[in-house]
């Protein structure tokens, strides 16, 4: 069983009640990426961006992170030094018809999607 479920700091541990340290824990903020990054893809499509309907299928399949998902977006952290790339790659092997589209037209900013999993966690609970 791992700890991705819960949200690891003295300070969670002391003061933040279960449901708070699961609200940000590591597998709901990942998992809101993923979530991101399907709402994208199917504005994008809307627009006219070549993204198929199996791209779309395969992200949505695969939004809840597992164990090895989890170890593989650490292993791609290692090599990219990058946090929401490394989810990118590792979100791309477990969805392959989507690995070329996740993220497109977020890259405009590191930092947008964690503050948008922020505002979305915050905004939802």
């Amino acid at each position: 069983m791992s700890n991705n479920g819960i949200y690891q700091t003295p300070l969670a541990s002391r003061y933040a009640s279960e449901e708070m340290a699961q609200l940000f824990s590591n597998k709901t903020r990942f998992r809101t990426w993923r979530q991101l990054w399907v709402w994208l893809a199917k504005a994008e499509k809307q627009l006219g961006l070549p993204i198929s309907d199996e791209a779309i299928a395969q992200m949505e399949t695969h939004l809840d992170l597992t164990d090895e998902d989890f170890k593989v977006a650490a292993e791609e952290e290692k090599r990219r030094r990058h946090d929401v790339m490394a989810h990118v790659h590792t979100f791309g092997q477990v969805a392959p018809a989507a690995a070329g589209i996740i993220h497109w037209g977020g890259m405009f900013a590191g930092t947008a999607i964690s503050i948008d999993t922020d505002i979305d966690i915050l905004g939802n609970h």
